[in-house]
């Protein structure tokens, strides 16, 4: 299909989106402070068995109270929302969305500054829209947070932020302004036209030689005030992974760029999450020796390039090696820019893991790998009141999203 035709595309299933979707307001929300009342057929809370005939009651944007119809009685003036299926809002663990707009044009495309391979100064706050089209594409579709940011592409690209698909101000949509460092090892990273690096030791080399120039950096800052250095962004966001403050987030896909971050992290004892890692599933004892989680690829990713040793069972094979695992919607570089990861999951559970698992990957376990889980991730009391309501099985393609709360605020709905 061409570029022309995928906006076409885009552009019709937005339109038909709006339409099926109520939404109430210009922001997509009710009152800040509504208490709602949620009956389904099975709700699963991941954080126990799912619960059949259950009732989740949210008052003031956070869960009051979870369990079953029996057990949970609906107060007076609550407003009662039903569907057949009901689950935590879904979380995308690594995404570019917001960055990257759906017009595909240069002026929303801020995911990649390519004016040096090193910049890990650069916010994602400062470039995110909250209104761009695609962030109310996926919050129709049960996404509710996204861990979003600088793309591959880049030795080191810039910060990754957590976000709520909200479609209100940053200030108010942010869940943690500065969550990662996004980094490039393989293919991706490396420039062209003789720039560097050129080639994967050259990268390698590079960041070794910015964490060690991190590390004089940080040794200087500790000396009397006539003696500290300038102040430098770049060394003080680095300054922040050395520190243990934020992982570094490094996309790699082949088994020489895994090892390659596994060596670095072990060198500088610094945190990694890798992220794609294609090849993961030929090397799951070393990284579950160095105890890195994995954001994997999209499950249907396209099997070329560096990526073209995948396979749809390797975030079952992961799981079974007892490594943590989140699922990602990833970064396309044409229309819509980004895919669904309740789609992702729905064929990951095809291939391997089971629905239960699928689930928590773009839920609870996704929520561990970015340390949100103690906000996000299960339907628990005192948890932000982020549900999504079904009419029928997730992960079943003529299911559709019939309801979005987030942060207890009511953004869409359909009578059931």
């Amino acid at each position: 299909m061409g570029m022309g035709n995928r906006e076409s595309a885009l552009r019709l299933a937005l339109l038909a989106q709006g339409i099926r979707l109520m939404f109430v307001s210009a922001l997509g929300v009710t009152a800040a402070h509504a208490q709602v009342a949620v009956q389904a057929k099975t709700v699963y809370t991941m954080a126990g068995a799912a619960i059949e005939n259950g009732v989740v009651l949210v008052r003031d944007g956070k869960i009051e109270q979870v369990g079953t119809a029996s057990e949970v009685s609906v107060p007076s003036g609550y407003r009662v929302l039903e569907a057949d299926v009901l689950t935590p809002g879904l979380i995308d663990a690594h995404s570019v969305v917001g960055l990257a707009g759906y017009l595909n044009q240069p002026q929303d495309s801020d995911q990649l500054e390519t004016s040096a391979p090193v910049q890990p100064e650069l916010r994602a706050v400062d470039a995110f829209s909250t209104r761009d089209r695609l962030v109310e594409w996926l919050r129709g579709l049960g996404v509710t947070t996204i861990h979003t940011g600088h793309a591959p592409g880049a030795l080191v690209s810039g910060q990754t932020m957590i976000v709520k698909t909200t479609g209100e101000e940053t200030e108010r949509a942010v869940v943690v302004p500065t969550a990662m460092i996004a980094a490039t090892l393989g293919s991706a990273g490396l420039a062209e036209d003789d720039k560097s690096p050129g080639t994967r030791a050259k990268a390698v080399a590079v960041l070794r030689s910015e964490l060690i120039k991190t590390q004089e950096y940080l040794a200087k800052a500790k000396r009397s005030e006539d003696e500290r250095p300038d102040r430098d962004l770049r060394l003080e966001a680095l300054g922040r992974v050395l520190r243990q403050e934020l992982p570094l987030l490094v996309t790699a896909h082949r088994v020489t760029d895994i090892t390659a971050a596994l060596r670095v992290a072990q060198e500088f004892d610094i945190r990694v999450v890798l992220d794609g890692a294609a090849e993961a599933y030929l090397v799951t004892e070393a990284i579950k020796a160095a105890g890195v989680p994995v954001i994997l690829h999209p499950t249907m990713a396209r099997a070329d390039g560096d990526l073209e040793n995948l396979s749809m069972e390797t975030a079952a094979t992961l799981r079974k090696a007892g490594i943590p695992l989140a699922l990602q919607a990833g970064y396309e570089s044409y229309v819509p820019k980004t895919r669904v990861v309740l789609f992702e999951a729905a064929v990951a559970a095809a291939n391997g893991l089971t629905r239960e698992e699928a689930l928590a990957a773009i839920t609870i376990d996704a929520a561990r790998i970015l340390g949100v889980d103690e906000r996000l991730g299960s339907l628990e009391t005192g948890k932000d009141a982020d549900l999504v309501l079904f009419d029928g099985d997730p992960f079943e393609y003529t299911s559709h999203v019939v309801g979005v709360l987030i942060n207890g605020q009511v953004i869409s709905s359909e009578p059931h």
